[in-house]
């Protein structure tokens, strides 16, 4: 039963969409980029209008004068192609935005420079030089932005890959049993398959054989491995650490809980691809600013009873709109910010991770693998007869020192941690959920729980330790130590809180944030890590299912949710959050769920996402004012707003002006890289240690 705490009395993750015609073809815009770059080279230099705007004298042969038409329309209907594919999906899907505007203005300067070459329009139409600088400028920001965001990792492809290459039938009944190996597609309900010690369940069944201790932590999040015996059901995906056992199968394929993840992965996905990004918004309202301008401006000027200015003015407001500084305002804070971020040991995926972030309030923890190690550790251990509680250890780990189990290296570890001299042990024997026995130093040593008391003592719960009942209410894993059958001591086991843990939780408290733990562990076992902790709230008892439900309620709550986690069972919540942060150390399911990935295994890491989409948020927002902002200014000032007192802005200056606006943007980006992102230091500021 899931059960909830607090301690204290239909949202859509962002993700990549891609633009409509070219998705994330990241080598299309790298190939197009540089060819395009090379074209623009001589476009540039051989064109009048630029020659005569920086002073210099062109040759005087003829050809000179057609090479800028000639490779001006090969960037045109070469370069420009993407950018004209997605501004016609945009018209289609009657959602105007930053592909419309620049495959607008590219197809005006087109127009414009063909007919100013051919001699139908006015001279000044000549934007061959100024076409060819907007189709790289923008390919460039495209191809960094593409680069900044390409996801290597496929989550279906990793959940797929738990369950076992093929699975081993048993057919026929009685002397005539033998175990055919199949494709795990083909088993059928009803079918017995056999599960190896060490191997993994290929099907959800029902145990009809045997007992194991089932290793459940990939897709139930339970830290600790969990005793399956007959009539108990087992889940597709996990693992019998100690013993073999023989399941019936009761669901295969698509309704197997495995699969049940699967497809929650596959549908937070999809519903988080239809969020609009920032930038789109911007180029949609500017393409309505400077449509409508261009409009006002032919009017005006016809009105005036002057046609060939009003051909010029309008031209020259829709050249001068194409957003050159807002195609870059976003991919350059992204990748600068990506690369800091990276150097802080963050890996950013999802590009509107960064913008997410900043107005999160709510940071919902694993605990397995997140706050606390995910493996077992000695947390006390006492001696109640004649031993002192090192040489009750140093039994201990004699008698565990040939056992393979997670506990007895746990064990193990806390006897070479303390220089314990631990005796070489013999005639090792180990009983599935019960324990080992060996002997040491010419004594019977045994080593287990409760049901190697009451094998050994004949009753439940006799000869405990007396700290046992103080260990179990903090939902702590009870090992006794037996000597020649009486006990002389007893070691509590727990899943070590990760000593960066609290830090964490202190500053994400200073910054207003709610800390919230979710497990798939018993509630003991959560009240303890949350009360060492202090976190806010705790759900415990959650299977894999629920887990993107309780996300989901948070955000019912009008929450802003950051997931962070590390398993397979937090990949729906990681797609369901806000914005999904993946322990890198975690399974590839979890990092291909998320948006964000932490390299290392460091919570305040979470500090470093959040001070970074603060940061690189401000560097979008002041990128978007400046690149918006200048045309805002200049597209009235070219539409000749002020020709009554005698100015107007002339077309090659409003070029130029709109190419320095691209180099303000960039210059401003590149202050990003003043960010110091390693977890210590972003904690420290915060707590203003």
């Amino acid at each position: 039963m899931t059960t909830t705490h607090d301690a204290h009395a239909g949202h859509e993750m962002p993700t990549h969409g891609g633009h409509a015609g070219h998705g994330d073809h990241v080598g299309q815009f790298r190939r197009l980029f540089w060819i395009m770059l090379a074209l623009a080279v001589p476009t540039v230099a051989l064109s009048p209008m630029f020659a005569m705007v920086l002073g210099y004298e062109l040759p005087g042969a003829t050809w000179v004068e057609w090479v800028s038409p000639v490779l001006g329309t090969v960037i045109f209907v070469w370069g420009g192609r993407p950018f004209l594919t997605g501004a016609v999906s945009e018209l289609r899907a009657r959602k105007p935005g930053m592909m419309l505007l620049i495959g607008l203005a590219i197809t005006v300067a087109f127009v414009a420079s063909l007919g100013a070459s051919l001699g139908v329009l006015d001279h000044q139409l000549d934007f061959w030089w100024e076409l060819a600088l907007l189709v790289v400028i923008m390919l460039l920001g495209h191809w960094v932005e593409m680069r900044s965001l390409a996801q290597t990792t496929s989550a279906l492809d990793s959940l797929a890959a738990l369950l076992p290459d093929e699975a081993e039938r048993v057919d026929g009944e009685g002397a005539d049993q033998r175990v055919v190996a199949v494709a795990p597609s083909d088993l059928r309900v009803g079918d017995v398959v056999l599960v190896r010690p060490g191997g993994s369940v290929p099907a959800d069944g029902r145990v009809v054989d045997g007992r194991a201790e089932m290793d459940e932590s990939m897709v139930t999040g339970e830290s600790r491995t969990v005793a399956r015996m007959l009539g108990d059901d087992v889940t597709a995906g996990t693992v019998a650490t100690d013993s073999g056992l023989r399941v019936e199968v009761t669901a295969t394929g698509d309704d197997t809980a495995l699969a049940g993840i699967q497809r929650l992965v596959a549908e937070a996905q999809a519903s988080s691809s239809r969020a609009q990004r920032l930038a789109d918004r911007a180029a949609g309202w500017l393409f309505w600013f400077a449509l409508g301008a261009a409009v006002v401006t032919a009017v005006a000027w016809t009105a005036l009873g002057l046609p060939d200015d009003a051909v010029v003015r309008t031209v020259t407001v829709l050249v001068i709109a194409c957003p050159h500084a807002l195609g870059l305002a976003i991919p350059l804070v992204v990748s600068i910010a990506t690369e800091r971020a990276a150097r802080g040991g963050v890996l950013i995926k999802d590009r509107l991770a960064l913008e997410s972030m900043r107005t999160v309030d709510a940071v919902l923890f694993d605990k397995t693998g997140t706050l606390t190690k995910g493996e077992p550790t000695v947390a006390d251990v006492t001696a109640v007869a004649d031993l002192d509680v090192d040489a009750v250890l140093a039994l201990a780990a004699s008698a565990e020192a040939d056992s393979e189990h997670p506990l007895a290296r746990a064990i193990v570890r806390a006897a070479e941690a303390r220089g314990l001299d631990v005796p070489r042990a013999a005639d090792f024997a180990s009983s599935p959920a019960v324990g080992v026995v060996a002997t040491v130093d010419g004594h019977e040593v045994r080593v287990g729980g409760p049901r190697l008391l009451e094998e050994q003592l004949g009753e439940q719960g006799a000869g405990e330790v007396p700290q046992t009942a103080a260990w179990r209410a903090d939902g702590a894993i009870i090992l006794h130590v037996l000597r020649d059958g009486v006990v002389v001591g007893g070691l509590k086991l727990a899943d070590e809180v990760r000593p960066q843990a609290a830090e964490a939780v202190e500053a994400l408290h200073r910054l207003g944030v709610q800390v919230v733990m979710i497990t798939g562990d018993a509630e003991a076992v959560a009240r303890s890590v949350a009360d060492e902790l202090g976190v806010d709230r705790w759900f415990a008892g959650v299977r894999p299912e629920d887990k993107s439900a309780r996300v989901a309620g948070l955000q019912a709550e009008g929450r802003k949710v950051a997931m962070v986690g590390d398993g397979v069972n937090d990949a729906p919540a990681l797609a369901q959050a806000d914005v999904g942060i993946a322990i890198g150390a975690g399974t590839d399911v979890a990092i291909a769920s998320a948006g964000v990935i932490l390299a290392s295994d460091d919570p305040r890491s979470v500090l470093s996402v959040i001070e970074l989409s603060r940061a690189g948020y401000r560097k979008m927002k002041q990128n978007l004012w400046w690149a918006a902002g200048y045309n805002l200014l200049s597209v009235p000032l070219a539409a000749g707003v002020l020709a009554p007192v005698g100015f107007v802005l002339p077309m090659s200056v409003g070029a130029l002006l709109m190419s320095l606006s691209t180099v303000v943007v960039a210059l401003n980006a590149q202050l990003l890289r003043r960010l110091d992102l390693r977890p210590d230091v972003a904690t420290r500021d915060v707590l203003g240690r």
